[in-house]
């Protein structure tokens, strides 16, 4: 038995296009947010990306993107896909392991129920946000699911820092203009409670 997970065709060809290093939080940001824009606009999943870049050169090991729907993966999501090609790509499992430099994984809005716990697994050492609040679930619909109320000092407590509101209403414009769209919500059972 197998599972493969797959990032649309576009995805390299951007990757490619970007420079090594990205030295500010908001150019990290940027890029991650233009994924998350080409990923819905280009109905290759849903309007989130991710993004693993060393902490302190800024240098880009990867950028990720939701891909629910066309892997028939309910926990392809933009965090888990990046996480799990950052670790791919250097060979570990623990980014924050011995001899690594420490990792920071950008991304779009807070991760969701599911995510926030792969945050936790994944060894960064560092939590990029663009937001936090309610705006991701009511321009798009999306139910992120519980988490832990006091869940930024939880990450703090195991060595993630979390830096929040970075480029907060260009984010909110990709949320919006999906919201707007016929693009599918995906929730668990359409939303529905039983």
């Amino acid at each position: 038995m197998q599972v493969t997970l797959t990032m649309p065709d576009w995805a390299s060809a951007e990757m490619a296009q970007l420079p090594t290093h990205l030295p500010t939080l908001e150019e990290r940001m940027a890029a991650v947010i233009r994924f998350s824009q080409l990923n819905f606009e280009r109905n290759t999943g849903g309007p989130f990306a991710a993004g693993v870049f060393e902490r302190d050169t800024g240098k880009l090991v990867v950028i990720g993107v939701n891909r629910v729907m066309p892997t028939t993966c309910s926990s392809a999501h933009a965090e888990v896909m990046t996480l799990s090609l950052a670790q791919q790509k250097l060979g570990v499992y623990d980014l924050g392991g011995p001899g690594m430099p420490a990792h920071q994984l950008v991304v779009n809005w807070r991760p969701c129920a599911m995510c926030y716990g792969a945050v936790h697994w994944s060894g960064i050492r560092s939590l990029v946000i663009a937001g936090s609040g309610p705006e991701l679930e009511e321009l798009t619909g999306f139910d992120e699911g519980p988490i832990h109320p006091d869940w930024k000092a939880e990450l703090n407590k195991r060595g993630v820092e979390v830096i929040e509101n970075v480029l907060h209403d260009e984010a909110c414009r990709v949320f919006r203009a999906f919201g707007d769209s016929d693009a599918v919500v995906y929730n668990g059972r359409q939303g529905a409670s039983t």
